[in-house]
């Protein structure tokens, strides 16, 4: 075969560090923009995005060139320069969750990643992120989730 063809869409998540809610609404829609933004001008196509004041979703479709780790700390790094560079003292945490989603499921987490503010009236950041570790069947030890 001569050519490499792929379809990677990935729903990505992470906090802040420590969970600090360090993100305002009034800068979320900003922040969100930037973050897409970052992805564009590497290759990474962000197809929805947003979160709470604690945390983030994304839901990319990577490259086949770029490894899910790099556009991660790329996104990152970017990001949380440009919140310190509005007088925001931040941080994300270290790590993140990344969950494989199919063409068919990409309509589902993208009203899931823009429904985020009703969603956490009923479960907090740390709920939703543990049952999406069992929804996708990752173990882990609840003790090391979070740090």
């Amino acid at each position: 075969m001569s050519h490499s063809y792929s379809q990677n869409h990935l729903h990505i998540v992470f906090s802040t560090k420590n969970r600090q809610r360090l993100i305002e609404p009034a800068m979320q829609p900003k922040l969100w923009s930037y973050m897409a933004g970052i992805g564009r001008n590497h290759g990474v196509l962000v197809l929805a995005n947003g979160g709470m004041s604690d945390h983030v979703h994304l839901l990319i479709q990577l490259p086949p060139v770029l490894a899910l780790s790099e556009a991660i700390s790329v996104v990152k790094s970017n990001s949380s320069g440009w919140m310190n560079d509005h007088e925001i003292e931040f941080n994300w945490q270290e790590g993140y969750g990344a969950f494989s989603v199919s063409a068919s499921n990409l309509g589902t987490v993208k009203r899931y990643i823009a429904n985020q503010e009703q969603h956490h009236r009923k479960k907090t950041y740390e709920q939703e992120f543990e049952g999406l570790l069992r929804k996708h069947g990752i173990p882990f030890d609840p003790k090391y989730v979070f740090g």
